[in-house]
């Protein structure tokens, strides 16, 4: 019988279960081209999702030995390329201030970022040694020259952009290095 606009679709056969409309779904799924079935993740149409500024990376534990002595955690190791990744992170997180390594809103600089990095237990300060190192040959080789990372983080021309994509760059480099 030809269906019109005005017939009411047929009534579902559903067993209490719901067990009938289960079936009828995995049967369609199942008659679909295999591409259309890889699974893909499901970016939605306002961007990603926030994570935290050291997603990916293990919080620091502190063992029973730590509680007892009442000391930090052990830091996480992480390499330089890593800790120059999770700067600026943190910097997307919370902000970017020239003139002052912290304010009171709680953006941070270069070497502001850096420190907080290690204070959250990343790295050790040799990885940040390296890590500014890396910062500082990126500078040169790129043609801005300064005496040090921070004096490219305060100069009036610097944006946040710009100090993103320094670390960046220099993560970049430090993986290349191994380091």
């Amino acid at each position: 019988m030809p269906r019109t606009d005005l017939t009411p679709p047929p009534p579902l056969l559903l067993a209490p279960d719901g067990s009938g409309l289960v079936a009828e779904v995995e049967a369609y799924l199942a008659s679909l081209p295999a591409p259309a079935r890889t699974p893909v993740p499901y970016v939605p149409r306002t961007g990603s999702t926030v994570q935290p500024w050291h997603a990916g990376h293990p919080l620091p534990r502190a063992t029973l030995l730590d509680r007892v002595l009442r000391r930090p955690a052990r830091p996480v190791p992480v390499t330089a390329a890593d800790h120059l990744r999770l700067a600026s992170r943190y910097i997307g997180a919370f902000g970017w201030v020239q003139g002052a390594m912290w304010d009171r809103a709680g953006r941070v600089c270069l070497l502001g970022a850096q420190a907080a990095v290690l204070a959250h237990g990343y790295g050790t300060p040799q990885t940040v040694r390296t890590a500014r190192v890396q910062v500082m040959e990126v500078l040169h080789a790129t043609g801005r020259p300064a005496g040090s990372p921070d004096e490219y983080n305060d100069r009036p021309t610097t944006r946040q952009a710009d100090v993103h994509q320094l670390l960046d760059r220099a993560a970049a480099r430090a993986a290349r290095l191994g380091l």
